[in-house]
């Protein structure tokens, strides 16, 4: 398995891995990350896609990707909270990951938070996330990484009826984003 920064031609595994989440979800296994009611379309993906290479291009956002024979299996983004110069939230990123089902607990996520974490200490002080409190496996990598839970959200997501609460996870980079971190 190979760690990168992300590139343009991406987009075709990229968009697979997340439209399989819309069949998973359909087969009533507990996925990790909130949806939308429908898939999106195709057309609307792209366009996802070009708002978020440009800001990884401008250098405003961490992007990692997760290669294998050939193909992305999982990606790691680290976007900036606020992306307008001299925001008072610019030091903050919200870290987001996502694994192909085919590839989940075979260190893909330990290999895109290691990367992406190492880039992100270079442009944040402060790195946030929110995980369902049920994904307990999601939560020990994360505190292994040095995240602290630092909020509960109750019924956060209301999926299929049912709620699930969420964790925020926040990790800070104590020496700021130009030198080492003690994290």
């Amino acid at each position: 398995m190979k760690v990168r920064d992300v590139e343009w031609s991406d987009f075709p595994d990229l968009l697979d891995i997340y439209y399989h989440l819309y069949d998973e979800r359909a087969q009533g296994d507990p996925i990790g990350i909130t949806l939308f009611s429908e898939r999106p379309s195709h057309a609307d993906e792209i366009d996802w896609f070009a708002r978020a290479y440009a800001r990884f291009e401008r250098g405003v956002d961490v992007w990692s990707v997760a290669e294998s024979d050939a193909r992305v299996v999982g990606n790691c983004t680290i976007q900036r909270l606020a992306p307008v110069a001299g925001s008072e939230q610019a030091h903050i990123g919200i870290l987001g990951i996502l694994v192909h089902h085919s590839h989940r607990g075979q260190g893909v996520g330990t290999a895109l938070l290691t990367h992406a974490l190492a880039a992100a200490r270079r442009r944040f002080e402060v790195v946030r996330l929110s995980v369902f409190s049920i994904n307990t496996g999601a939560r020990r990598l994360y505190e292994r990484f040095g995240f602290v839970t630092t909020g509960h959200s109750p019924r956060a997501v209301k999926r299929d009826g049912a709620y699930l609460d969420e964790e925020e996870m926040t990790l800070v980079f104590e020496s700021g984003p130009t030198g080492a971190a003690n994290a």
